[in-house]
């Protein structure tokens, strides 16, 4: 397969994400809890990114465009069910932006998503949940002043302006709190532990 058509193949593979996460939005099914199409699919996606991986490496911007690029890692950010991936993807996008052929935000992005999944303190601020009074917040962070500068070093927005973004995009979505935060953060840990985060 040619660089152009594995591009077409990664970003074909993202828009079959979105657009069921589009449909899923519409029928109010998104926000719930991990909804088993969207998983299946995450899944599919992955594993069919992961046999391209393993045929070019790392998609990189010189190897497949910024729009590919940039496709490969919206899936690898939502391969939540299968962390060995991840974390490959993880080691491989630290080399790929050390040499200066990805993006630092999408590092950071991923680094934190693993973060959060493993139960440790997120170092950017990127992931966002609600919280036990119902409020839309950034996830377990190790230090507010410290995550702002790490921020403004990638020329992303402070944590607060992202937080009220983050709130913003919710109501619009009519995404709503858990109507019971305990039975939620329980199905969370067990299916975490089922696929093998913590």
């Amino acid at each position: 397969m040619k660089n152009k058509e594995i591009a077409d193949k990664i970003i074909e593979l993202k828009d079959a994400d979105l657009n069921l996460r589009a449909k899923l939005v519409e029928t109010g099914e998104l926000f719930q809890a991990y909804n088993k199409e969207m998983e299946a699919l995450h899944i599919f996606n992955a594993t069919a990114l992961h046999n391209i991986i393993d045929d070019i490496g790392y998609p990189t911007i010189d190897k497949v465009g910024k729009e590919a690029n940039a496709a490969a890692w919206l899936i690898i950010q939502h391969a939540i069910s299968l962390p060995p991936f991840m974390k490959k993807c993880l080691r491989l996008l630290e080399d790929a932006v050390s040499q200066e052929k990805a993006n630092k935000i999408q590092l950071a992005y991923l680094s934190d998503r693993i973060s959060i999944l493993e139960n440790k303190p997120q170092l950017y601020g990127t992931q966002f949940d609600w919280d036990e009074n119902g409020e839309l917040n950034p996830q377990q962070c190790d230090d507010v002043d410290k995550v702002n500068d790490r921020r403004k070093e990638l020329n992303l927005n402070s944590l607060e302006e992202q937080t009220a973004l983050m709130r913003k995009q919710a109501k619009s979505e009519n995404e709503s709190p858990p109507k019971d935060f305990d039975k939620k953060k329980q199905l969370y840990d067990e299916w975490r532990k089922k696929v093998g985060w913590i």
